[in-house]
């Protein structure tokens, strides 16, 4: 599960990049409960996206030129230019170099060879979000892949993750989740997934984050409501709970998910 003990390797940030800023504060909000805090003068117009004054993820306006709406996954590094390193060694492309931010901390923006944009965040003074695995944070990713075993290695080798794996009931594939180095099997925090296996996912290989509600269904009918778009509709899994897939009104994909009472 996802806690905010991070270690090198482990989900410690998310951002989302939008043409309407404004607009998507409404439509979290709505969603989430979520308000909005600006980082500051200097930021850029970045800010967090905030449950209880706790921030559950950050976002800032990408006029379209820049690049397509969208979730941006970060990865904790402690050396965010030795991960840039093993980036190219492992066959990837450095996006955007290490640079500071501020005196938070260090980031860098990468795609794995297959193209897959993820990013990493070295800590400084914020050592990344401040909630998760609750109501309205981040509680799960996964990786749509077009080959699962090489972007697993490719992952492998830049932040030694340790896997566990659950095949598919019909046999045709698996559901590998990874867990930090140093860890075990309960600190799993995403599945990495054939993309050919899920015929919701059709824009190519992607990292998809998963918000925890209090209710689905409603979540998924205030989402259809405030423009968003229903990608797939509610469905319950035995043992995990009840999740759909949506997109926001310009198109950043995410999912949200209802966990499961604890017994």
């Amino acid at each position: 599960m996802l806690t905010t003990r991070f270690v090198t390797g482990s989900p410690n940030w998310l951002d989302l990049g939008t043409p309407d800023i404004e607009a998507a504060k409404t439509f979290y909000g709505r969603l989430f409960g979520w308000t909005f805090a600006s980082a500051g003068p200097d930021a850029g117009g970045y800010g967090m996206f905030q449950v209880d004054g706790k921030t559950a993820a950050g976002g800032m306006m990408v006029p379209p030129e820049q690049g397509p709406p969208g979730w941006n996954v970060y990865f904790q590094s402690p050396d965010a230019n030795a991960t840039a390193d093993a980036v190219r060694q492992g066959g990837g492309t450095v996006a955007f170099e290490p640079m500071d931010v501020l005196d938070r901390g260090r980031m860098a923006v990468f795609a794995d060879p297959s193209g897959v944009a993820f990013s990493v965040w070295q800590p400084g003074r914020t050592k990344g979000l401040d909630v998760v695995d609750s109501v309205g944070s981040l509680v799960w990713l996964e990786l749509y892949a077009e080959d699962q075993d090489a972007s697993l290695a490719f992952y492998q080798a830049l932040f030694g993750w340790g896997t566990s794996i659950m095949p598919f009931p019909d046999g045709s594939a698996s559901y590998v989740m990874p867990y930090p180095a140093g860890t075990d099997a309960e600190a799993m925090f995403a599945g990495i997934v054939p993309l050919a296996s899920d015929p919701t996912e059709t824009d190519g290989p992607h990292w998809l984050p998963y918000f925890q509600v209090e209710n689905c269904d409603a979540t998924v009918g205030q989402a259809d409501q405030s423009g968003g778009t229903v990608r797939m509709a509610p469905v319950d899994m035995e043992g995990v709970g009840r999740f759909a897939k949506l997109s926001d009104p310009f198109g950043a994909k995410f999912a949200v998910m209802q966990p499961e009472p604890a017994a």
